[in-house]
Order: structure tokens, then C-alpha cells, then sequence
């Protein structure tokens, strides 16, 4: 998608600096961190919400999640971790592509307000 930041990081065009990458997606640091250890795994390719997502698109999210595990050193994930996709405005969806935070580094309490 053309004016996507996320997108633009997938190709090359912006620079950002990339902590995982294969065929299917990039990780990258977040630059406003919620947790103490924030990334966000960028799908190489574009769509905005779970609801759009082809089958191909789910089995692609699927190794997303199945190879962040695999990850545990690279991104610090210590003694647990947690993942969140935002999906729209009101869930604080900023970026309109898919993408999954992962938080780690430190004990996370649940405040869903």
C-alpha cells in the first residue's frame, strides 16, 4: 500500500532497524514502548484487520505466532510475554496494517480500562 509506514519498512524505503525478518514478516522495535522489551511483527503483506484476512492471510498469522516461541533470546522473553492486535480507532489501532505487539521484560498487570 502506497502511504503505509509499515510497508515502507517492509521494503526498504524507510529504515528502521530490524530484529527478526523472513519470507513473511519483519520484527522491528516500537518507538513508544509500553513495556520494558515492545516489538511489533510486521506481516510482509498488507491488510488492515483480522476480519479481511484470505486463507492464506490466516496461515501466514499463524506462523507469525508460531514463530515468535522460537524467538525467546532475541526478544527477551524471560518469564512470559504477551501479544496484543489492535483492530480499529477505538482499540488504538495508529498504523492501518496489521500488526502484533509483543510485550515482555517486566510483570504486566490486566487494566483493560
Amino acid at each position: 500500500m502506497e502511504n503505509c509506514l509499515f510497508c515502507k519498512f517492509v521494503s526498504g524505503e524507510f529504515k528502521t532497524e530490524i530484529v527478526f525478518e523472513n519470507d513473511d514478516f519483519i520484527i522491528i522495535k516500537d518507538i513508544a514502548p509500553k513495556a520494558k522489551n515492545h516489538f511489533l511483527a510486521i506481516p510482509k503483506k498488507h491488510f488492515k484487520y483480522l476480519a479481511e484476512m484470505t486463507q492464506e492471510d490466516s496461515a501466514l498469522v499463524g506462523r507469525i505466532l508460531k514463530t515468535i516461541p522460537t524467538l525467546a533470546d532475541k526478544l527477551e522473553l524471560g518469564e512470559g510475554y504477551r501479544l496484543v492486535i489492535n483492530q480499529g480507532d477505538d482499540a488504538g489501532q495508529t498504523v492501518p496494517h496489521l500488526h502484533i505487539h509483543v510485550l515482555s521484560g517486566q510483570k504486566m498487570e490486566w487494566n483493560p480500562a
